[in-house]
């Protein structure tokens, strides 16, 4: 499933495309002023910024129902 993602809503396991490439979010860092330093699986990080808003696939376990609107 593709989710809007920002500082706030970011998680580990999340997938970013970044240039054509994946990115595998294996851990999160807290930075001043809401910031978020993303590290990767692969070795690579990036800091994120409450402003910055990216796409992230996030998988989702069918098992769980999802609560659907009225």
């Amino acid at each position: 499933m593709a989710v809007e993602v920002n500082a706030a809503t970011v998680r580990r396991g999340d997938q970013l495309m970044i240039g054509g490439q994946v990115f595998v979010i294996s851990d999160l860092t807290s930075m001043h002023r809401g910031a978020k330093r993303l590290h990767f699986t692969s070795g690579e990080s990036m800091t994120l910024h409450p402003s910055t808003i990216l796409w992230a696939a996030r998988r989702t376990d069918p098992r769980i129902a999802r609560r659907r609107p009225f």
